[in-house]
């Protein structure tokens, strides 16, 4: 168990629902088959929605065969009823939280006392769903050695295409009565804590250092070019998708390494719990094998002499603290994979010293050492344009002060540098000899527009290919951290981090705007890390007018996507071009994101047009 997961797991608070809380008497539970004085089930305790009716109430000797033990991070232990009931929609299956490390073992009978509540990872205030379970139990074991009950069979006939139902007026699903039959999130709840099983599957989402993978139980949905789920083109999130973990610590089994594609062959069973790091997932007792596919990173095709090919990647925090390994898999994807393009807009350079937060800004070390990897890796040598930015004003890692960067094979192509450019100071466009010219390049774009705040500042820059000037901006918008989750209690989900966005791509349309009012036929290129999905509101501001379009539509639809989360495969990074860049050849090159080993966590994109 990893830090991000024992700091999550150990914040245990049962969740004050005011709205859904009945302090009943056990016995008194509205609809429950008790049987016996004093008796409860585990299906009464989890009821047909989201919050248990007894939360907050103590039950006595709830029956259950363990079937699964948890001994790190949220200790503790699952149980499944051997008396269901008749309701779909309610689970047989509970966790049971013990603290510290349990005692029993699978398969052994036990009757569990203790308090029922409901604990939400990731906090009380979070837009998670919450796990019912059992705590300060009291537990005696019956007996053991007992077979466990027959796992529910995952399939793809069992998972309902429909994501998730409407919430309430106050957005919130956790009162609505599930419907496991309609919708995908509520099929899901109806199993919480139950045994379940999936058979072969393919991967989604590779391997990570936390010990987990995601997978499809509907092959057919939405599959992309090389094996993983597209993120639907309206906003479909796959409901096919699930997370395995195994329920063996590391110490004692290693997990397998598994790339977008391969296959998990054979049985894997365990309970169905939940997190805040993906939602529901198979806490694998028994996990099958990875069929490796030997899926192979791609590399695109070089530029031909007269077509000048422009790059974006982001480089995921580099500094020069980070392994030499880094630098020279960098530099190999970019002479390699991407075929040394002409000019290279690289986000999340950070400063000379990373994330030590001393009031550095300068970032000359950082790149010094990636364009001396790409030499040595038999690349050009290139140079590089960027502006160093104020200290902790452009977000990111703090102390970290990423900043978008050129770099450019002076062989080749001629930066036109107009001096002036800084941290505050805005580039603006002029006539030149008949042609749109930058006050300053390289130059900032509106950086005291409030979009800006405590985010990165797109960076212009003009070149020169074969006497013709070409403008380029380097992006990296707002990131989508503090959206509610696909998963969680609200739907549909509030993307919050999108309205900063929103405003970011009017600024960058208002420059392009200007741009082509000086000049109609300019050839811009404006590309990055936009964050946003290529469908999304963001792409139509900044294509707002028809001064800008997305390359990533000249791409098939199951090939476009830069960035694999939670096992969808989605664009985040997009390449967009002026109306006086009639024809080009766009390819979004498939080396990091659908890998267990990763240089970073963004594919790279490429464009090549005759200016």
């Amino acid at each position: 168990m990893t830090t991000r997961h024992t700091a999550a797991l150990c914040a245990l608070t049962a969740a004050a629902l005011t709205s859904t809380l009945l302090i009943v008497n056990a016995q008194a539970a509205a609809g429950s088959d008790t049987g016996p004085a004093g008796e409860v089930r585990i299906h009464d305790i989890q009821g047909d929605t989201r919050t248990s009716p007894l939360l907050g109430t103590t039950v006595e000797d709830v029956a259950g065969i363990v079937t699964g033990v948890r001994t790190y991070g949220s200790r503790g232990f699952w149980i499944q009823s051997e008396q269901p009931d008749d309701d779909p929609s309610t689970s047989e299956g509970l966790f049971v939280f013990t603290s510290s490390a349990p005692t029993v073992k699978v398969g052994d009978s036990v009757l569990v006392s203790g308090t029922v509540g409901e604990y939400r990872p990731g906090g009380l205030n979070s837009a998670n769903q919450t796990i019912t379970q059992i705590s300060r139990p009291q537990v005696t074991v019956v007996s053991s050695g007992n077979a466990l009950p027959e796992p529910v069979v995952i399939d793809a006939d069992k998972v309902p295409d429909r994501y998730a139902p409407k919430g309430d007026e106050d957005g919130t699903i956790e009162g609505r009565r599930l419907q496991p039959h309609r919708y995908a999130l509520d099929f899901w709840e109806s199993l919480e804590g139950m045994n379940v099983r999936i058979g072969d599957s393919r991967i989604v989402g590779p391997s990570t250092q936390y010990a987990e993978l995601w997978v499809t139980v509907k092959p057919k949905e939405n599959p992309s070019a090389r094996g993983g789920t597209v993120y639907g083109s309206h906003g479909s999130p796959n409901s096919g998708r699930l997370k395995i973990e195994s329920l063996t610590p590391l110490a004692q089994q290693p997990f397998p390494t598994a790339d977008v594609g391969d296959i998990l062959r054979g049985r894997t069973e365990g309970p169905l719990d939940y997190d805040e790091f993906g939602g529901y997932h198979i806490v694998a007792r028994e996990l099958g094998t990875v069929e490796r596919r030997d899926l192979e990173p791609e590399r695109t095709r070089p530029q031909r002499r007269k077509e000048l090919a422009v790059a974006t990647y982001n480089v995921e925090n580099l500094h020069p603290g980070n392994p030499q390994a880094k630098f020279d898999r960098l530099a190999e994807g970019i002479v390699n994979s991407l075929a040394s393009p002409d000019i290279v807009a690289l986000e999340e350079i950070q400063d000379d010293n990373g994330p030590k937060d001393d009031g550095t800004v300068a970032a000359d070390q950082t790149l010094r050492k990636l364009t001396d990897a790409i030499a040595a890796a038999g690349g050009p040598r290139y140079q590089w344009r960027g502006i160093d930015p104020q200290d902790k004003a452009d977000g990111g890692q703090p102390g970290g002060n990423i900043r978008n960067v050129f770099l450019f094979d002076p062989r080749r192509v001629s930066a036109t540098d107009r001096p002036g450019g800084d941290a505050t100071t805005a580039t603006g466009v002029v006539k030149l000899r008949g042609k749109a010219a930058l006050t300053h390049s390289p130059g900032r774009i509106d950086p005291g527009n409030a979009a800006w705040n405590n985010s990165r500042k797109p960076l212009a820059m003009e070149f020169s290919f074969r006497g013709k000037p070409v403008i380029v901006v380097a992006n990296h918008f707002n990131s989508k951290g503090g959206d509610q989750p696909l998963h969680g209690r609200f739907q549909p989900p509030n993307r919050s981090s999108e309205t900063q966005r929103h405003l970011q791509a009017k600024a960058v349309n208002t420059f392009v705007k200007d741009v082509l009012s000086v000049e109609r036929k300019a050839r811009v290129v404006v590309l990055g890390d936009i964050n946003d999905f290529e469908f999304s509101e963001t792409t139509k501001t900044l294509t707002a007018g028809g001064v800008l379009r997305s390359a990533v539509f000249s791409l098939p639809r199951n090939d476009r996507y830069t960035y694999v989360f939670q096992g969808n495969s989605q664009v985040l990074d997009q390449t967009l071009v002026s109306p006086g860049i009639k024809r080009f050849d766009y390819d979004i090159v498939h080396t990091n994101a659908e890998f267990a080993d990763q240089a970073s966590d963004h594919d790279p994109q490429i464009l090549r047009f005759v200016p």
